[in-house]
């Protein structure tokens, strides 16, 4: 099964409950994202077209379980690599928590409780931090893309996709099946992480370094035909980010 096919998948066994239903978009379901100029932007992303699924690798302090890397976040890059940042402060959401909660997505919510988490502030926070700075700026999000709009509705449709897109996307196991695991002592070639992934992902990714060639971070890159709440991710190359590691790194155990 692709990783599209088993996102997709995973997004189905999260039921949307809320009061609000995503405008139908079928005459742009085949318009891809940063293809060009779109002002039909409740169905086709822009200018925030291309979207980067950032996961972090955690080690001091280690966050998540030892098997898996962990979500950073969901980007839209304005297709050139520039980003549009807190877009709306009036739908900055605080206690994303109770919004989850009260919109029956609890198994999202425990999934982020284990897999998306801070190494510097509360989880809650982070989350906060997450949907105000990015998820305002994604245009099909907007309150004016839905028909009996609820207050938050577009908040959790933004938390649902990003677990199910997360889901989709097992950078551990994808290094693990080239031979690569995490280590204290051993090094890698970052060509062989990089190959290992693009392999698996369908397109190339960006593997970012601390400390020099400590690997701690990684950047997939979707366009998307349709709305980020139903259409479909195609994967694609990152613009505007490009990795600071040297050839060989290092990728450290939890």
């Amino acid at each position: 099964m692709s990783s599209f096919s088993k996102a997709a998948a995973l997004a189905a066994m999260f039921p949307f409950v809320l009061a609000a239903t995503p405008d139908t978009c079928a005459n742009d379901s085949s318009v891809l994202s940063c293809s060009g100029t779109s002002t039909n932007t409740c169905c086709i992303n822009s200018p925030g077209g291309l979207f980067q699924q950032v996961q972090f690798w955690d080690t001091d302090p280690a966050t998540g379980p030892t098997d898996s890397w962990t979500i950073h976040g969901l980007w839209p890059n304005n297709c050139d690599g520039t980003y549009s940042e807190s877009c709306d402060k009036s739908r900055a959401y605080t206690d994303i928590t109770t919004l989850l909660q009260n919109a029956g997505q609890t198994d999202t919510l425990s999934y982020m409780q284990t897999y998306w988490l801070s190494d510097d502030e509360s989880d809650e926070k982070f989350w906060e931090h997450e949907w105000g700075t990015h998820g305002t700026c994604i245009s099909t999000l907007d309150p004016s893309c839905y028909t009996d709009y609820t207050t938050g509705a577009e908040a959790v449709d933004f938390f649902v996709k990003v677990v199910s897109l997360f889901q989709g996307l097992p950078t551990y196991t994808w290094l693990a099946n080239a031979g690569i695991t995490p280590s204290d002592s051993q090094t890698y070639s970052l060509s062989d992480m990089q190959s290992a992934l693009e392999s698996a992902f369908g397109a190339p990714v960006i593997l970012l370094c601390q400390d020099t060639n400590v690997v701690y971070e990684i950047y997939y890159a979707y366009n998307v035909q349709g709305s980020v709440q139903d259409g479909t991710f195609v994967p694609t190359s990152n613009v505007g980010t490009t990795s600071n590691c040297p050839a060989t790194v290092q990728y450290p155990t939890k």
